[in-house]
């Protein structure tokens, strides 16, 4: 594979990538090496350290299901502030949790989704689920209770109170809420914390601002929004009053994003592939996650501590890739 750039190492075959260590990978290294002429000098104070470079690497046998359980299409994935993993998927029970080392942890949900598509979790650990079968967008608390529900189920629509298989939902930081209404319209809808509906944007095209299938969404919090243009091959970036900033063109198909703080990771479906790029749309590299149709990313999540989940449809499974 080819590396941008940027100082990278892929290795394709163990599905590991390496990038430059953002702040969240813990201490620096203290040394950077410089190899020239057959001889290794080590740097001292003197001379600044280059950042650590993490290896991502596919955590082997990672999670372990009882026999009572077994996986259906997964179509999404989140981690809480306690490192809890939390999977969604297309068949009951539609979500399974898991602790971190991927011990399992419980279930909750039958029957209450029809088709189950996104998954989030706030800073208050709430869980968002969206579900494009039944048009509606579920606030639950951890354990599955259903605190609020946007769209009218079972009835899609454009209105201000409807959508039309709704994809995925973020927060921010002052608990605005936003959701990505895809498949069947072309718009972001923005609601107040409690629901209330507040603005919108979006439609049909190629233009800025405008999306064919805006399929996830992601914010860093306080003023930019980051909005998956599937069909469009690029990533939209707005303020959180629906305001044009920028696209992203080196996303590929952005199935799923997540923010990570200086690093954008998108689920690339249909290069089969996971892309990560700096906040100005740079692409700064990618691994490879398969070849096969079962191979196809569908969700990406990225933890406090680097770990990286994938989700996969198709594959009807998860992976998770650790920096060494």
């Amino acid at each position: 594979m080819t590396a941008t750039s940027d100082p990278m190492l892929y290795d394709t075959r163990c599905f590991s990538i390496r990038l430059p260590q953002p702040p969240w990978f813990g201490v620096p290294s203290l040394a950077a090496v410089v190899v020239a002429a057959g001889m290794s000098l080590i740097a001292t104070g003197i001379i600044a350290a280059e950042p650590a470079i993490p290896d991502y690497q596919r955590v082997v046998a990672w999670p372990t299901l009882p026999a009572s359980v077994k996986f259906g299409p997964v179509s999404g994935v989140a981690t809480d502030s306690a490192r809890r993993v939390y999977l969604l998927q297309r068949t009951d029970p539609p979500v399974v949790v898991f602790d971190e080392k991927g011990k399992f942890l419980r279930t909750w949900g039958n029957g209450l989704l029809r088709t189950p598509h996104g998954l989030r979790i706030d800073r208050n650990d709430h869980v968002w689920l969206t579900d494009i079968g039944n048009h509606v967008v579920m606030k639950c608390d951890a354990g599955g209770q259903v605190l609020l529900t946007l769209g009218r189920k079972g009835e899609p629509g454009d209105g201000p109170d409807h959508f039309n298989k709704p994809t995925d939902v973020a927060v921010s930081d002052g608990g605005d809420i936003f959701v990505t209404d895809g498949y069947g319209n072309a718009r972001v809808v923005k609601f107040s914390k409690d629901g209330h509906y507040r603005a919108e944007w979006g439609k049909a095209g190629t233009g800025p601002g405008e999306f064919d299938l805006p399929h996830s969404i992601s914010t860093d919090g306080k003023d930019r929004l980051f909005v998956g243009d599937r069909e469009n091959d690029r990533v939209q970036v707005f303020d959180l009053e629906g305001k044009f900033l920028d696209q992203f063109k080196e996303s590929g198909a952005p199935y799923g994003l997540s923010l990570a703080r200086d690093r954008l990771f998108v689920a690339d479906c249909r290069a089969r592939r996971i892309n990560v790029l700096d906040l100005q749309g740079k692409l700064l590299g990618h691994w490879s996650t398969g070849d096969r149709d079962s191979d196809e990313p569908h969700w990406v999540w990225v933890d406090v501590q680097g770990s990286v989940y994938v989700a996969y449809v198709a594959g009807q499974r998860i992976e998770k890739f650790s920096p060494r």
